[in-house]
């Protein structure tokens, strides 16, 4: 998809600079992929504080070795 956007000289300098991409088109992917990769994750931790992760208690190293031997 084409877009027209009016993005600060300096800001195009420095994500080029940072991405390391070898024209504009591909440092702004680089950047917009890693920005989307940040949220996800913090979406991600943000779900596992208020819910966190719960265990059985029958999950012990010797009953989940068990289990991965019967596949």
């Amino acid at each position: 998809m084409k877009v027209t956007a009016i993005i600060p000289d300096q800001l195009i300098e420095r994500v080029k600079h940072v991405s390391g991409g070898k024209n504009i088109t591909e440092s702004l992917l680089i950047a917009l992929d890693e920005y989307l990769k940040q949220k996800e994750i913090t979406y991600l931790m943000d779900q596992v504080k208020h819910d966190p992760l719960v265990f059985n208690e029958d999950a012990t190293a010797y009953n989940i070795r068990k289990v991965n031997r019967k596949r």
